[in-house]
Protein backbone atom coordinates (compact mmCIF):
# COMPACT_ATOMS: atom_id res chain seq x y z
CA UNK A 1 0.00 0.00 0.00
CA UNK A 2 1.57 3.56 -0.78
CA UNK A 3 1.85 5.88 1.51
CA UNK A 4 -0.05 9.37 1.67
CA UNK A 5 1.48 12.13 -0.54
CA UNK A 6 1.97 15.77 0.14
CA UNK A 7 2.90 18.18 -2.52
CA UNK A 8 3.97 21.86 -1.77
CA UNK A 9 4.46 24.55 -4.41
CA UNK A 10 5.65 28.01 -4.07
CA UNK A 11 3.74 29.92 -6.72
CA UNK A 12 4.84 33.81 -7.48
CA UNK A 13 1.62 36.07 -7.60
CA UNK A 14 1.84 39.95 -7.83
CA UNK A 15 -0.01 41.36 -4.64
CA UNK A 16 -2.53 43.22 -6.53
CA UNK A 17 -3.82 40.00 -7.54
CA UNK A 18 -4.63 38.27 -4.47
CA UNK A 19 -8.40 38.70 -4.82
CA UNK A 20 -7.84 36.51 -8.12
CA UNK A 21 -5.76 34.13 -6.60
CA UNK A 22 -7.92 33.11 -3.62
CA UNK A 23 -10.57 32.28 -6.36
CA UNK A 24 -8.55 30.26 -8.38
CA UNK A 25 -6.94 28.15 -5.04
CA UNK A 26 -10.80 27.66 -3.93
CA UNK A 27 -11.29 26.32 -8.22
CA UNK A 28 -8.36 24.09 -7.39
CA UNK A 29 -9.68 23.05 -4.35
CA UNK A 30 -13.51 21.91 -5.71
CA UNK A 31 -11.93 20.28 -8.21
CA UNK A 32 -9.49 18.29 -6.65
CA UNK A 33 -12.33 16.97 -3.94
CA UNK A 34 -13.98 15.49 -6.29
CA UNK A 35 -10.85 12.89 -7.18
CA UNK A 36 -10.63 9.52 -5.14
CA UNK A 37 -7.52 10.08 -2.36
CA UNK A 38 -7.93 13.55 -1.87
CA UNK A 39 -7.13 14.26 2.09
CA UNK A 40 -7.14 18.19 1.66
CA UNK A 41 -5.16 21.74 0.68
CA UNK A 42 -4.41 24.36 2.33
CA UNK A 43 -1.98 28.11 1.70
CA UNK A 44 -0.08 30.00 3.28
CA UNK A 45 1.80 33.25 2.92
CA UNK A 46 4.65 35.04 4.60
CA UNK A 47 2.85 38.05 4.95
CA UNK A 48 -0.21 39.77 3.48
CA UNK A 49 2.04 42.04 0.85
CA UNK A 50 3.88 38.85 -0.18
CA UNK A 51 3.96 37.77 -3.67
CA UNK A 52 4.79 34.28 -2.23
CA UNK A 53 2.29 31.62 -1.42
CA UNK A 54 3.03 28.32 -0.17
CA UNK A 55 0.58 26.23 -1.16
CA UNK A 56 -0.02 21.92 -0.38
CA UNK A 57 -2.03 19.21 -1.57
CA UNK A 58 -2.53 15.40 -0.01
CA UNK A 59 -3.51 12.90 -1.34
CA UNK A 60 -3.94 9.02 0.38
CA UNK A 61 -1.00 7.40 -2.69
CA UNK A 62 1.34 8.42 -5.02
CA UNK A 63 -1.18 6.85 -7.71
CA UNK A 64 -4.51 8.96 -6.74
CA UNK A 65 -1.84 12.04 -7.34
CA UNK A 66 -0.84 10.88 -10.47
CA UNK A 67 -4.70 10.82 -11.88
CA UNK A 68 -5.25 14.58 -10.36
CA UNK A 69 -1.74 15.40 -11.88
CA UNK A 70 -2.82 13.83 -15.30
CA UNK A 71 -6.40 15.15 -15.47
CA UNK A 72 -7.68 17.13 -17.69
CA UNK A 73 -9.21 19.40 -14.73
CA UNK A 74 -6.12 20.21 -13.58
CA UNK A 75 -4.72 20.65 -16.71
CA UNK A 76 -8.02 23.30 -17.24
CA UNK A 77 -7.36 24.98 -13.93
CA UNK A 78 -3.64 25.40 -14.36
CA UNK A 79 -4.31 26.80 -17.62
CA UNK A 80 -6.71 29.53 -16.38
CA UNK A 81 -3.47 30.99 -14.49
CA UNK A 82 -0.79 31.25 -17.17
CA UNK A 83 0.69 34.45 -17.31
CA UNK A 84 -0.65 35.51 -14.02
CA UNK A 85 0.72 32.80 -10.97
CA UNK A 86 3.87 31.34 -11.79
CA UNK A 87 4.92 28.14 -9.81
CA UNK A 88 8.39 28.62 -8.75
CA UNK A 89 9.41 25.45 -6.68
CA UNK A 90 7.43 21.76 -5.89
CA UNK A 91 8.19 19.36 -3.32
CA UNK A 92 6.93 15.97 -2.94
CA UNK A 93 7.02 14.32 0.88
CA UNK A 94 5.10 11.26 2.12
CA UNK A 95 6.13 10.84 5.78
CA UNK A 96 8.98 10.49 8.35
CA UNK A 97 11.50 9.68 5.25
CA UNK A 98 10.63 13.55 4.52
CA UNK A 99 14.01 14.54 6.89
CA UNK A 100 15.74 12.00 5.12
CA UNK A 101 15.68 12.20 1.51
CA UNK A 102 16.47 15.25 -0.39
CA UNK A 103 13.71 17.75 -2.07
CA UNK A 104 12.55 16.92 -5.21
CA UNK A 105 12.17 19.82 -6.95
CA UNK A 106 11.10 21.58 -10.03
CA UNK A 107 11.77 25.17 -11.25
CA UNK A 108 8.89 25.47 -13.99
CA UNK A 109 5.28 26.95 -14.32
CA UNK A 110 4.23 23.65 -15.32
CA UNK A 111 3.57 22.74 -11.57
CA UNK A 112 4.27 19.21 -12.48
CA UNK A 113 6.91 17.47 -9.88
CA UNK A 114 9.52 15.15 -10.25
CA UNK A 115 9.49 12.12 -8.49
CA UNK A 116 10.43 12.01 -4.96
CA UNK A 117 13.51 10.42 -4.50
CA UNK A 118 14.53 7.04 -2.98
CA UNK A 119 14.48 7.82 1.06
CA UNK A 120 17.34 5.48 2.65
CA UNK A 121 16.82 2.17 4.13
CA UNK A 122 13.95 2.12 6.93
CA UNK A 123 16.83 0.95 9.40
CA UNK A 124 19.48 3.92 8.45
CA UNK A 125 16.07 6.38 9.25
CA UNK A 126 15.46 4.44 12.45
CA UNK A 127 19.16 4.79 14.05
CA UNK A 128 19.30 8.22 12.81
CA UNK A 129 16.39 8.98 14.55
CA UNK A 130 17.76 6.63 17.82
CA UNK A 131 20.84 8.56 17.75
CA UNK A 132 18.94 11.96 18.73
CA UNK A 133 16.17 10.67 20.71
CA UNK A 134 17.68 8.54 22.83
CA UNK A 135 20.64 11.28 24.48
CA UNK A 136 17.64 13.73 24.05
CA UNK A 137 14.88 11.53 25.88
CA UNK A 138 17.80 10.92 28.65
CA UNK A 139 19.00 14.35 29.04
CA UNK A 140 14.89 15.62 29.21
CA UNK A 141 14.54 12.50 32.28
CA UNK A 142 17.42 13.92 33.93
CA UNK A 143 16.57 17.29 33.89
CA UNK A 144 12.99 17.13 34.81
CA UNK A 145 13.76 14.87 37.33
CA UNK A 146 15.86 17.14 39.33
CA UNK A 147 12.72 19.83 39.19
CA UNK A 148 10.07 20.16 41.29
CA UNK A 149 7.56 18.73 38.64
CA UNK A 150 8.67 15.23 39.90
CA UNK A 151 6.10 14.82 41.82
CA UNK A 152 3.44 15.84 39.15
CA UNK A 153 1.58 13.00 37.95
CA UNK A 154 3.04 10.13 35.25
CA UNK A 155 0.56 11.66 32.65
CA UNK A 156 1.52 15.27 33.32
CA UNK A 157 5.06 14.73 33.27
CA UNK A 158 4.97 12.92 30.17
CA UNK A 159 2.81 15.62 28.63
CA UNK A 160 5.07 17.87 29.49
CA UNK A 161 8.48 15.92 28.18
CA UNK A 162 6.82 15.34 24.96
CA UNK A 163 5.84 19.44 24.50
CA UNK A 164 9.41 19.99 24.69
CA UNK A 165 11.05 17.11 23.23
CA UNK A 166 9.00 17.12 19.95
CA UNK A 167 9.46 20.65 18.65
CA UNK A 168 13.44 20.53 19.19
CA UNK A 169 13.03 17.30 17.10
CA UNK A 170 11.32 18.41 14.58
CA UNK A 171 12.80 21.86 14.21
CA UNK A 172 16.44 21.68 15.35
CA UNK A 173 17.96 17.83 16.22
CA UNK A 174 16.41 15.82 12.85
CA UNK A 175 17.25 18.12 9.86
CA UNK A 176 21.10 18.73 12.21
CA UNK A 177 21.20 15.01 12.58
CA UNK A 178 20.34 14.07 8.42
CA UNK A 179 22.61 16.39 7.39
CA UNK A 180 25.56 15.51 9.00
CA UNK A 181 24.27 11.78 8.42
CA UNK A 182 23.87 12.69 4.84
CA UNK A 183 27.02 10.61 3.73
CA UNK A 184 25.75 7.33 5.60
CA UNK A 185 22.35 7.47 4.70
CA UNK A 186 22.46 8.18 1.04
CA UNK A 187 25.21 5.52 0.37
Amino acid sequence: MSAPVTTSVTRHVDPARTSEMLAWVQAGTSLAERFDGFLGSGWVRPSEDSPEWHMLYRFASADALAVWEASPQREWWLEAAQGRIEATHVERRTGIEGWFDEPATVQSTSAAASPAPKPPPRWKQMVTIFLVFFPLSLAANFVLGHTPIVDWALPLRVLLTVLVMTPLMTYVLLPWITRKMAWWLHR
